[in-house]
């Protein structure tokens, strides 16, 4: 299984289940160098070149990613817009009061379902692609209605592959939470070395703090 997290940045890892020890693969996966799949995708990635001179998937997949797009569909269409940050992107896409940012909006969900077969493949994530991070869990029906899902298949020859693997988006509130209470109790139960017990001590009582009703993530 294969986890994005398009928020503040983009994360990637792999999750290899196993009987008695599964294991958590990290990596800088977001870093990577974007692909532009149309004519419209290498226009904007080469605006977008232009001013950071490497574009990888977490220039276009994130907040400050969405953002670009923004930017980036401005400058190529020629079209004024106000300046506005992700949410007010996002937001202006949804009420369907600026088809710039719609637009944006757009191209973000496709450029992430492209990223997103790509980690499949990388990964052989025959188990499911998981989205994460505080962007996909607004746009669910979003999503679902965009592009996301065909641009994830869209592998040529590899097409067939990619469509037998699930993809999902995590809504749960507390998911962060709920993974580091997973680590914290896993230090807990690894033998009598107190540096992992003293780590899984530390890692639960920072879990159990942050789960105060003012939060929104006790349940």
């Amino acid at each position: 299984m294969a986890v994005l997290g398009p928020g503040t940045g983009l994360g990637v890892a792999c999750f290899v289940p196993g009987s008695q020890s599964p294991t958590v693969i990290a990596s800088e996966g977001g870093h990577a160098t974007m692909a532009a799949t149309s004519d419209r995708e290498d226009a904007i990635i080469a605006y977008l070149r232009q001013q950071f001179g490497h574009v990888s998937a977490e220039r276009v997949v994130s907040g400050s990613g969405l953002e670009n797009l923004y930017r980036a569909v401005i400058a190529i269409d020629g079209i004024g817009a106000p300046k506005r940050n992700a949410a007010e992107i996002t937001n202006a896409a949804l009420d369907g009061t600026c088809p710039i940012a719609r637009a944006a909006l757009d191209l973000f969900c496709a450029m992430l379902g492209t990223f997103a077969g790509n980690v499949a493949l990388m990964f052989g994530a025959r188990g499911g692609v998981f989205i994460a991070g505080g962007i996909a869990p607004r746009l669910t029906e979003y999503i679902a209605r965009s592009d996301f899902r065909a641009r994830f298949e869209h592998k040529g020859r590899f097409s067939q592959y990619l469509a037998s693997i699930p993809s999902s988006i995590i809504v749960h509130p507390a998911a962060t939470f709920m993974g580091l209470r997973s680590i914290a109790q896993r230090a807990l139960t690894r033998g009598q070395d107190r540096r992992h017990v003293g780590a899984g001590e530390r890692l639960l009582t920072s879990w159990r703090s942050s789960l105060i009703p003012s939060s929104g993530c006790a349940s």
